[in-house]
């Protein structure tokens, strides 16, 4: 939040109030991610994932030369809303793995995700869940009366010296989250959404 000094015919109550809530909602948030990682966090097995030409490929590779590791948990092709996340974190993507690797998984099969990467110019690495453990008891997936329910979010993961694999936190996606900002700018128009509704394509 920037800083700004109430100018001539500004309500400077209205100003100090911004500020405190500002504040307290720092606050929370930090919170909100002790909780949310003292949650996630516990050793995890090195999951088999699927690579882009079928492969099999260990939870630990997709570290690559780093310690952390951010997963996407993608629902694939049939999700808008997980498009719209997908395209935000490809517009700054140098920026992530400066700091960590990044992978997305999702359940769909290795040429279906490639595809669509290419339709909509991703550059990360992807990966299949299909077939694997992994997404279910990282917690993004369900299976009710025989059919499986996917979820969006992320889990983030360190690398032990040891080499032993930590999930170290974890969240899920949704509109109006912290993780794609558009929501908020839109918050600050006349009507907010006004029903938006993330699509494909727009004409």
């Amino acid at each position: 939040m920037v800083d700004v000094e109430c100018s001539p015919g500004q309500n400077e109550g209205t100003n100090a109030t911004m500020v405190e809530l500002f504040k307290e909602l720092v606050a929370k948030q930090q919170q909100l991610r002790t909780l949310q990682k003292q949650k996630a966090r516990r050793d995890v097995p090195d999951y088999e994932l699927t690579g882009r030409n079928g492969e099999k490929v260990k939870l630990s590779a997709l570290f690559g030369n780093k310690r952390d590791l951010i997963v996407v948990h993608n629902m694939g092709t049939s999700c808008p809303y997980c498009t719209l996340w997908a395209d935000g974190f490809n517009g700054v993507l140098p920026h992530l793995e400066d700091r960590a690797a990044f992978v997305l998984v999702s359940p769909d099969d290795p040429e279906v995700q490639q595809k669509f990467a290419e339709s909509r110019n991703w550059t990360f690495a992807m990966y299949s869940g299909k077939g694997s453990a992994f997404t279910e008891e990282m917690g993004y997936s369900y299976t009710k009366h025989g059919v499986t329910y996917q979820l969006p979010g992320l889990s983030t993961f360190h690398k032990t010296d040891d080499g032993n694999i930590v999930r170290t936190g974890a969240d899920s996606f949704g509109p109006g989250d912290v993780y794609s900002g558009i929501w908020h700018m839109f918050d600050l128009l006349e009507k907010g959404a006004d029903g938006w509704e993330p699509k494909y394509h727009y004409c």
